[in-house]
C-alpha cells in the first residue's frame, strides 16, 4: 500500500497541455517501457514521461560523466540515466523495499555495473562523498530535505554542473499562503519556499523553473559560494 499523494494528479499546467507533452513525444520501448507502465499502473513515484524526454535531451547535450540521484525508489531514473548516457551513477536510497526492487531492476536491466545504490540516510552519505565529483545530480527525496540537502549538494557539485530538482511547484500550491495549505504539508511548503528562496536569485547561481511534472528546478553552479548558512544544527 502506497501512500496517498494527490501531488501527483495536480497538473502545474492545463490538462491537455500536459496530455500532450506525455503522449506525443517520442516514447520509451523495450524494458524502460515495461517498467514505466508498470510504475503507472501500482502508483509508484516515478518521473512523468515529459521529464524523462527533458533529461534524454539534457543527457546528450551535457554528457555527463558522473551522475547522482537522491531518491532511488524502483530505480526508474537511474535506469533512464544509464541508458541515455554513459555515465557512472550513484544513486540513494533509505527504504528497504525500494531498494529491493531498484537492485531487482539494476540486474535485470544488466546495469549493476554502471550503477551503484548507496543504502541509508540521504544527509549522511551526502556528508561524506568527496567535493566536485558529479557533473549531475537529480534530487527527488523528501521536499522539506532539499533546503538541508542543498548545501552538500553544491560542495559535491563541479563547478559548471548542473543540479535538477523535482517537485517544486507542489501541484501549484507553492504559492497559497501558508494558513491555506494543510497542517500535514506545512512543513513541506515552508521549506520549499525557503529553499526557492534562497536558489532562485543567487549570483553563485544560474537557476530556472520548468513548468514539467510537478515542477524542475534546474540549477547551474557558476561560482563557489558559502551556503553553510542552511546547513541544519
Amino acid at each position: 500500500m502506497h501512500k496517498r499523494n494527490e501531488m501527483m494528479d495536480r497538473p502545474v499546467i492545463n490538462n491537455d497541455v500536459r496530455e500532450f507533452l506525455r503522449t506525443e513525444q517520442k516514447q520509451l520501448n523495450g524494458h524502460l517501457k515495461n517498467l514505466q507502465d508498470t510504475a503507472r499502473e501500482n502508483r509508484n513515484p516515478v518521473i512523468p514521461h515529459e521529464t524523462v524526454s527533458y533529461f534524454i535531451w539534457l543527457l546528450d547535450q551535457m554528457k555527463p560523466k558522473e551522475i547522482l540521484e537522491v531518491g532511488a525508489a524502483i530505480g526508474f531514473s537511474a535506469s533512464v540515466f544509464a541508458e541515455y548516457s554513459d555515465a557512472r551513477i550513484q544513486t540513494i536510497e533509505r527504504n528497504p523495499e525500494m531498494i529491493e526492487r531498484a537492485e531487482a531492476n539494476f540486474e535485470k536491466f544488466g546495469i549493476s555495473n554502471r550503477v551503484k545504490l548507496l543504502e541509508g540516510q540521504a544527509e549522511d552519505w551526502l556528508a561524506k562523498l568527496p567535493a566536485d565529483t558529479f557533473d549531475l545530480i537529480f534530487m527527488d527525496s523528501a521536499k522539506a530535505k532539499y533546503y538541508d540537502f542543498f548545501p552538500d549538494c553544491m560542495r559535491i557539485l563541479k563547478m559548471g554542473g548542473v543540479l535538477a530538482v523535482d517537485d517544486v511547484l507542489q501541484g501549484g500550491t507553492i504559492l497559497q499562503p501558508t494558513e491555506e495549505i494543510p497542517r500535514r504539508v506545512r512543513k513541506i511548503h515552508k521549506k520549499l519556499n525557503a529553499f526557492l528562496d534562497v536558489v532562485l536569485d543567487h549570483p553563485a547561481l544560474i537557476s530556472t523553473i520548468l513548468p514539467i511534472g510537478d515542477g524542475l528546478l534546474l540549477i547551474t553552479k557558476k561560482e563557489e559560494a558559502d551556503f553553510s548558512f542552511m546547513r541544519v544544527e
